[in-house]
This record gives C-alpha cells, sequence and structure tokens, in this order.
C-alpha cells in the first residue's frame, strides 16, 4: 500500500509538458483545478476528462504511476461517493432503513468522484514532470509581488518550506515501509485484529519515525547552515527561469479552454447529465 503513494516524486523526461517553464504548469495546474469544480454538466465534465487524459499521454509518464496516485486515495474516494449518493434529497430509487439512495444523490456522487480523481491525477502530473528546486523557484516568483509590501523573506520561506515537505513525502513513506517490515520481522502483527488493535499496533511504527523525522530535520538545517544558507538574501541561482513560445502557446489554449467550460456552464446551466 505504501509503494502505491507516488506524491512528491519527480520521473524525468523530455516531453512537452516536461519542458514547460514550472511558473506556467503552476498556473495551469490551478487553472484546471478551478475548471473541475466549474464544469458541472456532462458536456463541459467529458471535454475536462479528455483534456486531462491528453495531457496524460503527452506528459509521456507511465499511466501505472497515475493508476497508483488513484489507488492510494480510492478509500475517500468511495467515503465521499457515498455520502453524496445517501444523504441527498431527491428522487428515492432504493431505500434500506434510514438510508435513501436518490436520482439525484447518484449523480452527485458520480461527478464528487470524478471531480476527486481529476485533481489528484492534475496534482500528480505537476509533480511528477517538475523538479523540488524548479517548484520552488514558481512559487517563490508567482508569490514575488509581495515583495512589494516586506514579505520577500516570508514568500522565499513559504516556498522552501512546501517544497521541502512534498520533496520529503517519498523519504518518509520508505522509511515507514522498512520500519514496518522489521516490526514483521520480529514478529509484529500489523494486518489482522480490530480497529483498536491495529492502531495500537502502530504505535511501534510512529515513535521510531518521529524520531527519524526530526533527525533528518536537524541534518537538514545543520547541512543548510554549513553551505551558509541565509534564506533569500544574496542568493542566486545556477538556472534562470524563462518563458519560449510553448509556455505561452499552452496559457492561451488553456485560456481558451477554460473560458469555454464557463461558456458551456452558462448556456447549459439546466443540463446536469
Amino acid at each position: 500500500m505504501l509503494k502505491d503513494i507516488t506524491i512528491g516524486q519527480y520521473f524525468p523526461g523530455k516531453s512537452a509538458v516536461h519542458r514547460l517553464d514550472a511558473r506556467v504548469k503552476l498556473v495551469l495546474t490551478i487553472a484546471f483545478i478551478v475548471e473541475v469544480f466549474l464544469a458541472g454538466n456532462a458536456v463541459s465534465m467529458g471535454l475536462t476528462i479528455c483534456a486531462v487524459i491528453t495531457l496524460m499521454i503527452v506528459s509521456r509518464v507511465s499511466v501505472r504511476l497515475y493508476l497508483k496516485s488513484l489507488k492510494s486515495i480510492l478509500p475517500i474516494i468511495i467515503l465521499t461517493a457515498l455520502l453524496n449518493a445517501f444523504f441527498a434529497e431527491g428522487d428515492i430509487l432504493f431505500k434500506w432503513g434510514f438510508l435513501e439512495l436518490t436520482q439525484q444523490g447518484l449523480i452527485r456522487a458520480v461527478y464528487m468522484a470524478v471531480r476527486i480523481m481529476l485533481l489528484i491525477l492534475i496534482s500528480s502530473m505537476l509533480t511528477y514532470t517538475t523538479t523540488p528546486t524548479a517548484l520552488t523557484d514558481a512559487i517563490e516568483s508567482l508569490l514575488s509581488p509581495l515583495k512589494v509590501f516586506g514579505l520577500g523573506g516570508a514568500v522565499h520561506s513559504l516556498a522552501m518550506m512546501m517544497t521541502i515537505a512534498l520533496r520529503f513525502v517519498p523519504t518518509l513513506i520508505e522509511e515507514t515501509d522498512k520500519i514496518m517490515s522489521a516490526q514483521k520481522a520480529r514478529g509484529a502483527d500489523l494486518e489482522s485484529g480490530g480497529l483498536m488493535r491495529r492502531i495500537r499496533a502502530l504505535l511501534p511504527i510512529l515513535i521510531p519515525l518521529l524520531v527519524s523525522s526530526f533527525r533528518r530535520a536537524a541534518d537538514l538545517a545543520a547541512a543548510m547552515e554549513c553551505r551558509c544558507y541565509t534564506g533569500s538574501a544574496g542568493r542566486t541561482r545556477m538556472k534562470r527561469m524563462h518563458m519560449v513560445l510553448g509556455d505561452y502557446a499552452a496559457l492561451v489554449i488553456s485560456a481558451v479552454f477554460l473560458t469555454g467550460i464557463i461558456l458551456l456552464g452558462v448556456f447549459l446551466s439546466g443540463m446536469i447529465i
């Protein structure tokens, strides 16, 4: 299960998505997230799904990796869909006790499940095709207007913290897997028994994981101090970001697509399915 979590991992490549400026990819990711929630009918949702699938193909990242990112949150998707299906008013299709499955609830459940899956795929595509360093520089660059208000140091610190947290997700997952394997080798039973027993069985895993996390954080802080890290003051970059024609084309295409989704929502406002 832990090996299926691929959040925060970067997979090198030479696709068109990999070559896009990190700032453009970050802006497009936010735009697609907004677009997913604006898609309120079958036509706009279908177009959004087609767009995401097209980007997945263009990124040249293995489809298996995208499916792994969905597999890790499958319980959340199922729970959200069930809550929307059984707790919405409308025409009753099935009733069992206090649970009522309605037509409107079923449609809402499908839309909600699709939205969550699209959000995960879009977010995964950003991390799969963008290095943590490029992501840090992109966040800092997009928030650079806040430096006018004297928040330059805070902007850099925020971008650095977000990227470090994202960078250490795969490391913590790997560390957790090693600790679990070690506990199982010592005879620990982590998969049987009731809920409370499983929770108690996790304690021998959480404590070493916390200790290891604090140790890694201390080592990272010491390494940054040894390299004379002082924040954004006087910091230079080996590779400066610059936009090319392909980046502008991606922004224009995305703007046109988002405008089309908004217009579809206006003209087909009464169309649900």
